[in-house]
Formats: structure tokens, C-alpha cells, sequence
């Protein structure tokens, strides 16, 4: 088969997309559980669920098209109950795993908020959630890493690693959130709701850190989720300051229900080392501040800041879909300008479950709508292995992603690319 070109679109088939290595930057725990994982504990943990089998789960909760970001989230209320359970943690990442390793992803950062999973009344602490979660994922790479056809050598595939996201959340109320949360609420009583939003977000960091150095778990990167718009990220600079002085790296949930100033400020008072979703960089007209007065040209600017300095934006396809009503199709998703523009792009599912889609779904919605020669596939595939927040040094790094690149050419070659 002849090389593809810019000019002659190729056709990849799922099959091959499933055998490339990959790797899942952007990835909730919490969104991404097994819908047959999830009956199981919640039976376990007697957790009411709107039904329990997989078939009416998908047809009440975990659907394929939601009305609105209200609804999409509707499930995320059954996914933590049955997580504030240790036994439940460690399942649901181990699950997660193999999942992902069955498709061929090789790497993952899995990123959950662990203080909405803690619950101290019953001795479910942060450092508790930590390891649970830990074991679950650290059993799957054992498992998978003493394979024989597993390793560094000739024709081996890429080993499997994986690092934690730690999230602290933009915003949460007194009541209702978690058992943390509604603690921390009764116990600072007398702050301001902001005041405890950004203090529990301080302890996240610290807790974070001390846990990576003192006990070596792989807690790699910080984020900041929840409620975008109404909740800057220049309100956590604090927190994100912390993180950059004690070298852990930092994404950003920004720019996927406000305006590209939100990605500004990521990138300018949150140190940004990637930027989560990064949609509305190319919509001029969600811009709010009113001080940016020549929007197109802001976001241009902005663009070619990010592309120049390779920073990369994990992209969500379908979840984009599914929570942004100003995308009917596919197409008109402004992944296209961030190819046209050479931004560095790592395609990642978000919420497996609640998306109903995998990295090879997702490659695939990408590749198929979007003109995307081997070149730039295998570029985008190095994103994956080259902009992530590796647990080992750099060195370790460096020759992680080359072994991956190289698996990437075996499978290219086997399929008559190159």
C-alpha cells in the first residue's frame, strides 16, 4: 500500500488502531468503570442502582447522546457511591487496566478527586484512597509486564506504565458532595465557601506530594475539575504554585465550557504543562472579558503560543459531543484548527463509561473524519508517550516513547503502511 499523504485520505482500520501503542492521558476513574464492575459493587456495597443489568444501565443512565452536561453527569453520583469503598477502588483501577491493555494502550494517567471518594467516619482517608487505587493498577502492570511477548527487546511490545492524577475540585457545597467535603464544610464553619474549596485543594497538594516522596506511590500530575465557568483557575494559583515548587506537573481542565481566556490563565497563573479539552481556544466568541476587544486575533495568538511551545491538549472526542451543545457534527469539532495549526494533540477518551467509547473508538471518530496522514498519526500517537507525566526520570522516559515508536512502525509495517 502506498504511503499516505496530506492530499490522499487513508483509511485505518479499527484493527490496526487497536494493535498501535497508545496511551490515555486524560482518563476519570470515576467515569470509566466497568458498567458490569459497577453492578457488582454496588450489589457488594448494597448502593441502589437504577438498574442492574448492563442493558438497562446503558438505557437509563449511560447513554450514547445526553440532552445536556446536567444529565451526562447524572451517573457520576452512582460511580463515587460505589467507590468510597477500598475493596471497590482497587477493583475498579485494576479493571481499568486491563481494559485499556486489551486495546493496546500501553501508558494511562488515571485522574480521580480523592477527597470526593474519602469518607473518615469510616476510616477511608486520602492516604487509604491512594493506595487502594494504587494496588489496583500496580496488580494489572505486574500481571501484564511478565508476559513473554512483554519488554524492551526487538519485537516486544511496550511495557505497561501508568501514573495518578490527583484532582482537586473547582467548587462543592455543604452538603452532599462527599462525606469529606460535607466534614470540612462543618469544620470550618465560620470561612467563606471559597475560602474551604481552596483549602481542601492546598491539603490535596500536600498530601500529594508527601505521598509520592515518602512512600513512592506514582501520584504524577495535578488538575483542577469541576464547574469551568464561575470558577477561574486563578483562584487555585496558590495550589498550583505549590505543585510547580515541589515538581509535580500540572493540567488543566480549561477551555471546555469557558472561554479561551481560561486558557490563558491556566497556562499564565497555573504553570499548565497540558491543557484538558482546550476546546473553545478556537471559539473567539465564547470570550467573556470584555477588556479583549479583537477576540479573533486573541485567540490566534493564544494558538500559536501553545503550538510553539508544544504544549499539548488532551482532546475528548465524544465526550465533547456529548456536553457541548454547539457541536452537531463531528466534523465542526475544533480539532481540525488544532491540526491546522500543528498543535501538539493526545486523543483521550475522558469518561470510558459514562462516554460509552474507548482510545481506539476515539482514535478511530478521529481518523475518520479528519484528514490525518501516518506521519501525523504516528506524531500524534508520540504525543501520547511524549507529553505525559512519566513517573520515572527522563531518561527512562525518552526510552519508554522510543520503544513505543518503534512498536508503532511493526504495526504499521504489518498492515502494508510502511
Amino acid at each position: 500500500m502506498a504511503s499516505p499523504s496530506q492530499s490522499t485520505p487513508t483509511t485505518y482500520s479499527l484493527d490496526f488502531i487497536r494493535e498501535l501503542p497508545k496511551a490515555d492521558l486524560h482518563l476519570h476513574l470515576d467515569g470509566s468503570l466497568r458498567p458490569a464492575g459497577l453492578i457488582e459493587m454496588a450489589k457488594r456495597s448494597k448502593i441502589e442502582l437504577p438498574s442492574y443489568t448492563v442493558e438497562g444501565l446503558k438505557e437509563l443512565v449511560f447513554k450514547d447522546k445526553y440532552q445536556n452536561l446536567g444529565e451526562y453527569l447524572h451517573g457520576f453520583q452512582y460511580t463515587c457511591s460505589v467507590l468510597r469503598d477500598l475493596e471497590n477502588m482497587e477493583q475498579a483501577a485494576y479493571e481499568l487496566a486491563v481494559d485499556n491493555l486489551e486495546e493496546g494502550v500501553n501508558y494511562i494517567e488515571v485522574r480521580f478527586a480523592p477527597q470526593l471518594l474519602m469518607d473518615p467516619a469510616r476510616g477511608i482517608g486520602f492516604d487509604e484512597v491512594m493506595h487502594a487505587v494504587n494496588n489496583g493498577l500496580k496488580k494489572a502492570k505486574t500481571e501484564y509486564n511478565n508476559r513473554a511477548d512483554v519488554g524492551f527487546g526487538a519485537g516486544l511490545k511496550p511495557p505497561f506504565e501508568y501514573g495518578i492524577i490527583n484532582c482537586a475540585m473547582r467548587m462543592f457545597g455543604k452538603k452532599g458532595f462527599s462525606p469529606y467535603y460535607t466534614q470540612l464544610f462543618q469544620l470550618l464553619r465560620d470561612h467563606a465557601p471559597m475560602d474551604v474549596i481552596k483549602s481542601a485543594a492546598m491539603e490535596l497538594i500536600r498530601a500529594s506530594i508527601r505521598m509520592r516522596d515518602e512512600e513512592g506511590l506514582p501520584i504524577v500530575g495535578l488538575d483542577i475539575a469541576g464547574q469551568e465557568n464561575g470558577y477561574p483557575a486563578h483562584k487555585f494559583k496558590e495550589v498550583y504554585e505549590y505543585a510547580h515548587q515541589n515538581f509535580l506537573l500540572k493540567t488543566v481542565h480549561a477551555g471546555e465550557a469557558y472561554g479561551a481566556e481560561s486558557i490563558f490563565e491556566a497556562l499564565t497563573q497555573c504553570y499548565a504543562d497540558r491543557l484538558g479539552h482546550g476546546y473553545s481556544l478556537f471559539s473567539p466568541e465564547m470570550i467573556e472579558d470584555e477588556s479583549i476587544t479583537d477576540k479573533e486575533a486573541y485567540s490566534r495568538s493564544l494558538a500559536s503560543y501553545i503550538a510553539d511551545r508544544r504544549i499539548a491538549i488532551e482532546v475528548c472526542l465524544t465526550s465533547n459531543l456529548q456536553t457541548n451543545p454547539a457541536i452537531t457534527d463531528i466534523k465542526e469539532h475544533n480539532f481540525k484548527y488544532m491540526l491546522e495549526n500543528r498543535i501538539a494533540t493526545v486523543i483521550c477518551t475522558d469518561n470510558r463509561l459514562v462516554s460509552n467509547t474507548t482510545v481506539s473508538d476515539e482514535y478511530k471518530l478521529a481518523l475518520d473524519n479528519f484528514p490525518v496522514p501516518l506521519k501525523r498519526l504516528k506524531d500524534m500517537v508520540a504525543y501520547g508517550f511524549k507529553k505525559n507525566f512519566f513517573p520515572g526520570n527522563y531518561v527512562e522516559k525518552r526510552a519508554y516513547a522510543k520503544h513505543a515508536l518503534e512498536h508503532f512502525d511493526v504495526i504499521a509495517r504489518k498492515y502494508g503502511f510502511i
